[in-house]
């Protein structure tokens, strides 16, 4: 029942209640714990003390639990409603716009709120259950006038997502030292041509052409993702011969200024405030130039609004739209599809519905009245249970509005344009998840399964806190590393536990497309993938402690424990020109998507008739500069990675021969603040490895663990930081290997449900893969496509998905596309399947 308009008992505490401060989340868009929002028939309320929005629904009562857990009496009610558009108004503003300011900064702009939207306010007392005043009719009690002024402050104040967004999205160009302090050199050759007349110095480009504001050299720019040949390399081969730290995009430069300018020594966009000084050296004249290419920023963009998976089948024929429980469609944020493909996935799975989804509600409503969290957008708990409501229930399944395009959520009155949903916003998820991430935080594309691993580690740092089911261990599974001296036969086994099975693509080349001049690659078997990842291989100069010589080992990594869920990662990957590359290899699936393991994949330890190799010796160890792998080392330089980067690198990954780990490596820690920091001496053994680097101690510190604890985690594991946190949760009583401090006191949990299992044959059937289309993880586009059981709902002839693994309806392929979700098409599955970025079995 609404609340009355009568007195309310407690006004006097209403001259208390304070506007929000700047640095505050104002979350009057949607409500906290679930996604109805200001949009709803009900619209949200908006609490006045600590400005947590809470749903006013009958069935989870969000502000009204908010209220009796905090005691906060006071909230605004808002209901935002459209206004008509004057489309007179529209055209007489755009004809009289204003040409763009200067830009110094990559940020957001969008028409005001206030153009679009009409809000009807009213301010309620919880405990008196009553309306304080009624802001749709413009009057407030004589005695307390500061009641309109708080209702407008909290209108104009930016909502939560949109303080998040803004701050993950402004990138700030500023100059450097390098660009301030620039020393040029004579031109000795003819003056610059302009930008389309150039060549590159090194080879017969005319566009994407980098003038070194050193010297006046001419080179090519660095293949550019989504273009075909954007480049070379040659500017950047150019500093590497000179180091010439400077350079900026002949095409870009405009006569108010400016370019794209950038620095090689700060590996990063910069600004030039002496740039018409420093072109007409050159024989340039910043008045006189046009721009003629699009910048950097600019082909971002246009890159990202282009790519997107066809939504048609081979016939042409549009995909159908389709909707209900288990088919909500999530908004893209800006490059957040690779979350989205994620959570869509894991939420497929039972144990993650069973975890956070409960048809009756009530385990989410008691955690919503018990939560330790002063606000549930701060609570992992609470965020994973408002996806799970959001995706699960149905409820927010619609078609968009008719005047919004779900794909671009622009106006549109098209109505052959298919009823898209418009989605669900995980604004609050994302901010809270990518906090402190130096990458997840912004809102850069990431690479999915990076995504995944680093969820499934927030979600066990948050059990272990919490408590209660770990959904996540259903992905877990250990293997065995065995190594074996070649002389004396002895052996020695050490377990390990993933969750995620990284299997290496081999490239092979089969020619050219004659139409694109595309490279062709043949098929590859994902099972021999698998089985060339689990054979046995040599160990050169590995030192023996039992026939105490360098001798020739023999180590073979075998799975001795197999999930419930097997994730697959598929790595593709090329460097060309200083550029990762995704490589199209068609990877070819088992008959009918299933997967088995046998005896030779099998690790069974040690066995009665092999006797164990002695612990190593310990080294006299001393303070010394660590030692790298020279090969690594030289291919990795060969690269054209600076030298503390490729050592930074080899030290992260078991300083190996391997310089494909390395570079993957670098590739994940290119914008780290410190990766151009030098190297400290360090106490090292030559048997025990090097020790950890100070930054991997501080991340784990980070977590909650000591320093003693992060040290020996690392030392395990080779200071692989993956494995190291796996190694930690899976030892929560181990204190580590020095006394520097007491292990934290562990939390009251329950036993961690363990679902791995050692029965053979272990049978896998594939339940869903998620694809990415675009030349590299870190640009283009993720979808998932997930196996379901969906069928005909009678509720207005909408599809939905059965929440009972046992119907027996209709089980077909669901493309998840943002919020694009539709009937994929069974053919272009198969094709699909094959050039898949991560695949997700179920275990039969």
């Amino acid at each position: 029942m609404s609340p009355e308009h009568k007195k309310c008992t407690h006004l006097a505490q209403v001259a208390s209640l304070q506007p929000p401060k700047l640095s505050q989340s104002v979350h009057r868009e949607e409500c906290t714990q679930c996604f109805d929002d200001q949009d709803t028939s009900l619209g949200i309320s908006v609490c006045l003390v600590c400005f947590n929005g809470g749903c006013l629904s009958t069935e989870r009562h969000h502000a009204q639990t908010h209220w009796k857990k905090t005691g906060h009496l006071f909230s605004i009610d808002v209901k935002r409603i459209r206004k008509e558009k004057d489309e007179k108004s529209v055209s007489q503003r755009a004809e009289g716009s204003e040409p763009p300011l200067k830009m110094t900064k990559l940020a957001i702009l969008e028409e005001r709120e206030e153009d679009k939207y009409d809000y009807l306010t009213s301010v309620r007392c919880w405990d008196c259950d009553t309306f304080v005043t009624d802001e749709s009719s413009s009057k407030a009690y004589d005695h307390h006038l500061q009641i309109p002024s708080l209702i407008s402050s909290i209108l104009t104040s930016p909502s939560s997502a949109r303080q998040s967004e803004v701050q993950a999205w402004e990138e700030e160009i500023l100059p450097c030292e390098h660009t301030l302090t620039l020393d040029q050199l004579p031109l000795s050759t003819q003056p610059i041509a302009e930008a389309g007349h150039a060549t590159c110095s090194s080879c017969d480009l005319t566009s994407n052409l980098w003038l070194c504001l050193t010297c006046g050299s001419l080179g090519c720019g660095r293949a550019q993702f989504g273009v075909t040949n954007g480049g070379n390399g040659h500017g950047l081969a150019h500093y590497h011969a000179t180091r010439h730290p400077v350079a900026v995009k002949l095409g870009t430069i405009t006569p108010e200024g400016n370019a794209d300018i950038y620095c090689y020594l700060c590996d990063d966009s910069k600004l030039d405030p002496s740039l018409s000084n420093h072109l007409a050296i050159f024989g340039i004249n910043l008045s006189a130039q046009t721009k003629t290419e699009l910048s950097v920023t600019e082909m971002q963009i246009e890159h990202n609004l282009k790519y997107d998976f066809s939504l048609t089948n081979e016939d042409g024929k549009a995909l159908e739209p389709i909707h209900g429980k288990g088919l909500t469609g999530l908004r893209n944020l800006g490059n957040s599809c690779y979350m989205a493909s994620v959570l869509q996935t894991i939420f497929a799975l039972p144990e993650f519905k069973e975890r956070y989804y409960a048809l009756e509600s009530v385990r989410a409503q008691d955690h919503a009245e018990i939560c330790p969290e002063p606000l549930p957008a701060d609570c992992v708990e609470c965020q994973m249970r408002k996806i799970a409501d959001g995706l699960l229930s149905g409820r927010y399944t619609n078609p968009a509005p008719s005047h919004i395009n779900a794909s671009s959520h622009a106006e549109v009155t098209d109505p052959t344009i298919p009823a898209f949903q418009q989605g669900l916003k995980p604004s609050t998820f994302k901010t809270l998840v990518g906090r402190g991430h130096h990458e997840f935080s912004t809102m850069k594309q990431q690479d999915s399964e990076e995504f995944l691993e680093y969820l499934v580690s927030v979600l066990r740092r948050d059990w272990k806190k919490r408590g209660g089911e770990d959904p996540t261990r259903i992905f877990s599974y250990s293997t065995s590393q065995r190594l074996q001296c070649t002389e004396c036969r002895k052996v020695r086994y050490r377990i390990d536990e993933s969750d995620v099975l990284s299997i290496a693509v081999p490239a092979i080349e089969k020619g050219k497309d004659p139409q694109t001049g595309k490279t062709l690659y043949g098929d590859v078997s994902l099972i021999q993938c698998i089985d060339s990842l689990l054979a046995p291989e040599p160990l050169e100069d590995y030192h023996c402690p039992s026939c105490r010589k360098p001798v020739v080992a023999a180590k073979q990594t075998l799975v001795s424990s197999f999930p419930s869920v097997l994730v697959i990662h598929a790595k593709k990957f090329q460097l060309v020109n200083w550029v990762p590359a995704k490589l199209d290899i068609p990877l070819v699936l088992p008959d009918e998507d299933v997967l088995e393991f046998t005896e030779k994949h099998f690790g069974k330890g040690l066995q009665p008739d092999e006797e164990e190799l002695p612990e190593d010796e310990p080294a006299v160890q001393e303070a010394s500069s660590p030692q790298f792998n020279e090969n690594a080392l030289a291919a990795l330089q060969g690269m054209g990675f600076p030298l503390i980067r490729c050592q930074k690198a080899l030290l992260a990954t078991g300083n190996t021969d391997n310089a494909e780990v390395a570079m993957e490596w670098l590739f994940g820690h290119m914008e780290d603040p410190d990766i151009d920091e030098p190297i400290q001496p360090v106490t090292s053994s030559p048997m025990l490895g090097p020790e950890p680097l100070a930054e991997q101690i501080s991340m784990l510190s980070d977590m909650g663990f000591t320093s003693a604890q992060a040290k020996k985690a690392l030392r395990e594991t080779g200071n692989d930081m993956e494995r190291a946190v796996d190694w930690l949760f899976n030892h929560p009583d181990d204190i580590g290997d020095d006394n520097t401090g007491p292990a934290p006191t562990p939390q009251e949990t329950q036993p961690k449900p363990l679902t791995s299992s050692t029965s053979l044959p272990a049978r896998y059937r594939l339940k869903a893969f998620i694809s990415h289309k675009g030349p590299s993880v870190h640009s283009g586009h993720y979808v998932a496509h997930i196996w379901m059981h969906v069928f005909a709902s009678s509720n207005g002839g909408k599809e939905d998905v059965s929440m009972d693994l046992d119907s027996k309806e209709e089980e077909r392929w669901v493309l998840f596309n943002d919020e694009k979700v539709v009937k994929a098409d069974e053919e272009s599955v198969n094709e699909l399947k094959k050039l898949a970025y991560l695949y997700i079995f179920e275990r039969i």
